[in-house]
């Protein structure tokens, strides 16, 4: 009998202290705190500690997470809510603040563009710098860098990150490009050595300057970007222990070029570099059945440094020039004409087809490519992360919007303001997985491979509910939570609900559902190096006319 009660006395204890947050810092209870989250359900997805605690902030950390009372100069009433980590994503293109506004009332506390970037990296740190509302961080735009080189500096210096690069670069190359005779040099130039090694310059100088890894969507760029350029890509940013990021060169189900194969050109560079790859949307790719399993395998049986993303939308956004919508490309995808729209709702014809991709190549339209019954699907894989791959809220003339605008009357793809709740919402109604699961997928997973894949160690105090950790917060009532933004005329920008409170380092961004014009978001970034590393690496010329393509 003795013996049994010991048993039971120590399970309890192991019970106990499995059910308590795995930092102790030792805080003073009795102290007063700049905020402090009181009676909410704090879920850390790392310890799978789920339970009611309260929780102090101060100078920026989480200093308590406790059963005693608690006081601070700020006090949220979190009962009935879910206290979690800030949701983070490396797939987030918006950068202008109303943008990042409408991310906010989603819950986006670190947002990051990892699949495109920028082109000037110092140039764009030190204008996030004190104005920028979430934390943020960028890779180094390869496509940029092509463009600088094959179009020329006077188009590239038009945008420097994705948002320009859609609204005037796309545009302006394309322009030239017609008054010659060719295709835009920086989708379909084949470039010789010193071009190409021109070209590679411009990607060193924004590793050396910080940038946390290089994107190269070469799925816009099919027919420009040989296997070899992209490799040197992968291996310009293995020199660094950086990660490389892509849209893929391929999409569809159908061979010879179905997205699988897109996945594997890259997977098979980065285990031979040893060398960290991110693959964006996989989703988006449509073989995402055969290749979330197969990254994982990579990741968990071979030690590959590679993981993916997807995002709960069964259209994808994109521009009307993309080489996805080659007339071959939509065959692969199995879609046609009337499969693409403008952000308007209207579906294109033939004729729409031709004239747009000609006459405006820069706009954003949308591609209705999965069955929307697989969204919940592709969702509940293991080993992916959630992202939005959201874009700017921009008006007819690509013109950004001020902080204080109106949340009507935007017409873009809903992700940009949804991603999140809607993941939540659907957890809830459809329960494709758990709430933990879910919260995991959006913060932690997140954090997790940034910090042991790519190496940035920002990482390592973000994506957990523990003492110690960046006060990264996002408090949702789990039976209210929602996405409210649709693909409707004037609706893309209607933020979510059920996400009164969002923190960011220590400092309350959303109260009651109502975003502060407070500006606490920290830069992710490498430390800038004296010198770079392309001399590092060889660039071979090519064994054929390198001019044959213009």
């Amino acid at each position: 009998m003795k013996k049994a009660l010991l048993t039971l006395f120590i399970s309890a204890l192991i019970f106990s202290s499995c059910n308590e947050t795995t930092t102790k810092k030792g805080a003073d209870p009795n102290q007063e705190f700049d905020v402090v989250i009181l009676n909410g359900r704090v879920m850390d997805p790392e310890t799978n500690f789920d339970g009611v605690r309260n929780v102090g902030v101060k100078d920026g950390k989480i200093a308590i997470i406790t059963e005693s009372a608690i006081k601070g100069k700020e006090t949220i009433d979190a009962k009935g809510h879910v206290v979690a980590p800030g949701f983070i994503e490396g797939h987030q293109h918006a950068t202008d603040q109303f943008s990042r506004k409408v991310n906010l009332r989603d819950g986006l506390t670190t947002a990051m563009d990892f699949e495109a970037g920028a082109g000037d990296i110092a140039k764009w740190y030190a204008e996030a710098e004190g104005k920028t509302q979430p934390n943020y961080g960028m890779v180094v735009l390869a496509t940029l860098a092509r463009v600088k080189v094959l179009d020329g500096p006077e188009i590239a210096a038009q945008g420097n990150d994705m948002g320009g690069l859609f609204s005037h670069t796309v545009g302006a190359a394309a322009a030239k490009a017609q008054k010659v005779g060719r295709k835009p040099g920086w989708n379909a130039t084949l470039p010789n050595k010193e071009e190409m090694t021109q070209i590679m310059a411009y990607v060193d100088e924004g590793l050396r300057q910080g940038a946390l890894g290089v994107g190269v969507p070469v799925g816009y760029m099919t027919g420009g970007v040989t296997q070899y350029e992209l490799y040197k890509y992968q291996e310009l940013a293995a020199k660094y222990g950086r990660v490389t990021n892509a849209h893929v060169r391929f999409a569809g189900v159908r061979p010879p070029t179905e997205g699988m194969l897109g996945i594997q050109e890259m997977l098979a560079n980065a285990m031979v570099l040893d060398a960290p790859f991110l693959a964006s949307h996989l989703n988006s790719n449509m073989d995402w059945e055969y290749t979330i399993p197969m990254i994982n395998d990579a990741r968990e049986k071979r030690g590959a440094k590679v993981w993916g993303e997807v995002y709960p939308y069964a259209a994808g956004g994109t521009i009307a020039s993309t080489d996805i919508l080659t007339e071959s490309s939509m065959a692969q995808m199995n879609i046609t004409y009337s499969n693409v729209a403008n952000l308007d709702g209207t579906r294109w014809t033939k004729e729409d087809y031709e004239n747009i991709r000609k006459n405006d190549p820069g706009r954003s339209i949308l591609i209705y490519n999965n069955p929307p019954e697989d969204i919940a699907k592709w969702m509940a894989q293991p080993g992916v992360v959630v992202v939005s791959d959201g874009m700017a809220v921009q008006d007819e003339k690509l013109n950004y919007f001020p902080w204080e605008a109106s949340y009507e009357g935007h017409s873009v793809h809903p992700r940009t303001a949804g991603t999140r709740a809607k993941v939540l919402r659907m957890v809830r109604e459809e329960k494709n997985m758990s709430l933990m699961e879910a919260i995991s997928k959006m913060s932690y997973l997140h954090a997790k491979y940034f910090d042991e894949l790519a190496g940035i160690p920002q990482f390592k105090t973000k994506g957990r509910m523990q003492e110690g950790m960046d006060a990264d917060i996002v408090v949702f009532n789990p039976e209210t939570v929602r996405d409210n933004s649709t693909y409707e005329v004037g609706k893309g920008a209607i933020p979510s609900t059920g996400i009164p409170y969002v923190l960011v380092n220590g400092v309350i961004v959303v109260k009651n559902s109502e975003v502060l014009k407070v500006f606490p978001g920290k830069p992710i970034r490498f430390t800038v190096q004296e010198k770079g590393k392309l001399d590092q690496i060889t660039i071979e010329p090519r064994k054929f006319d390198p001019n044959q393509s213009k």
